[in-house]
């Protein structure tokens, strides 16, 4: 037998490979090894991802629980909160936000306007977030207030018949909320109709675009009193709009799936490779 034929041969006698043992793996089969770990990793760090979420859910519920069993704050200790908050950074949204403090105000509205926020729902019915602003003293920054939830009409041209609070002072005591701010969607967008007295009606809480309009400026915490006078609104709360559960229920399903993806590609590799 020729020497030469003898190094080129991939098995000798004995069954010891010699030469080049994956010769035979094509492009095609490292692609699907290389597809299967970047789609599988990637579906395991969805799952640890929404795993950290629920983690912080539980700390973030148990934050609100101490707030709501702690003594309110005035006004002045409200404001330096805000001011301390806008130096804090957090890798978690939420953790800067100040949802959940307690604070008892005398104050008084600014003006005769009720304001609307749309596109909300409570306990299955569309409708509004009505609010007033108002003022503690005239040096200091206004704050909006929630008054309660209020059915939307089927004809949006028709909003709800709201009268605003007179103008004199009210104790108010309550907790207040901030909404995050969303990427897609954050603009005021005022709709003011002809009638004077009708309520404003706009999208999206943005306290900044809002000072603007009232040209005055406004603490950036609502406040959701328990005692509002002369209305009698639900107001609904949802700090968390995603609980510590979903996550954990999402995370499940994105390790699941990346189980199942990983056993099929393997079934299919095997399949590959026998040939």
């Amino acid at each position: 037998m020729n020497k030469s034929n003898e190094t080129k041969t991939n098995l000798t006698m004995k069954g010891v490979v010699t030469g080049n043992p994956f010769s035979s793996v094509g492009v095609s089969q490292i692609l699907l090894v290389i597809i299967t770990l970047v789609v599988f990793g990637l579906l395991v760090k969805l799952g640890l991802w929404q795993l950290s979420r629920a983690a912080f859910k539980q700390e973030w519920q148990s934050t609100l629980l101490q707030r709501q069993q702690q003594q309110a704050l005035t006004y002045e200790d409200m404001l330096a909160l805000v001011e301390s908050s806008k130096r804090q950074t957090a890798s978690q949204p939420e953790a800067s936000l100040l949802t959940g403090y307690r604070l008892s105000i005398y104050a008084k509205p600014a003006n005769n306007t009720v304001l609307l926020l749309d596109n909300q729902v409570y306990q299955g019915q569309v409708g509004y977030l009505a609010y007033q602003v108002f003022e503690i003293t005239p040096d200091q920054p206004w704050i909006l207030v929630e008054l309660g939830f209020v059915p939307a009409n089927k004809d949006r041209r028709i909003l709800p018949e709201l009268t605003a609070l007179k103008v004199d002072y009210y104790t108010l005591l309550g907790r207040v909320y901030q909404k995050q701010t969303n990427p897609l969607s954050d603009q005021l967008y005022p709709e003011k109709l002809a009638d004077i007295d009708a309520p404003l009606r706009f999208q999206n809480i943005n306290i900044a675009a809002l000072a603007d309009m009232l040209a005055h400026p406004l603490i950036s915490v609502v406040l959701q009193p328990e005692n509002v006078p002369s209305y009698n609104l639900p107001q609904p709360w949802v700090p968390i709009p995603l609980s510590a559960h979903k996550h954990q229920g999402y995370a499940l399903q994105w390790f699941t799936m990346a189980g199942v993806f990983l056993g099929l590609m393997s079934w299919i590799a095997f399949r590959q490779f026998r040939r």
